[in-house]
């Protein structure tokens, strides 16, 4: 990791982003990343002192893959939520380099599960990860609702 260097938003880390540079790199505004969070589809860091969003490569490369798969695959949040609680984290992202991680050698187990025992491919540490982020505690049928029903 680049720890010395700084970047346009003067944090530590030259792979450090503030929400205004990353609106423009994704070319999404920052409400919508700012919405993105609130749905839990991106977790970025906080600056200790002032509570601003820090966002590093990792975070970026996770609102792309949710930005495509909102404009060009069709689809909604709740939906993208909900994908994200029951499929691999190498098919949410499209990972290049699958066949060469341990979550993708053990597909049955999520791969922050995987990740306690060996390493994965992964860049980032699974609390920024949406996939962990979004785990499911009650694991629900995928056809089924995860919302109680009432009676």
């Amino acid at each position: 990791m680049h720890r010395k260097k700084t970047n346009d938003a003067g944090y530590g880390n030259a792979s450090e982003y503030s929400i205004s540079t990353v609106s423009r790199k994704v070319d999404l505004s920052q409400k919508t990343i700012r919405q993105y969070e609130k749905m839990g589809l991106v977790k970025p860091r906080r600056e200790p002192r002032t509570n601003n969003r820090i966002y590093s490569d990792f975070d970026i490369a996770q609102i792309l893959q949710i930005s495509h798969l909102i404009h060009n695959e069709g689809f909604t949040l709740p939906c993208l939520k909900r994908l994200v609680q029951l499929a691999p984290c190498w098919n949410v992202f499209n990972c290049d380099a699958k066949e060469d991680c341990s979550a993708y050698k053990v597909p049955y187990k999520p791969c922050y599960e995987t990740r306690q025992k060996v390493e994965t491919r992964c860049d980032d540490s699974c609390d920024h990860c949406v996939i962990y982020v979004n785990r499911s505690k009650n694991h629900t049928k995928v056809l089924e609702s995860p919302i109680p029903k009432k009676r």
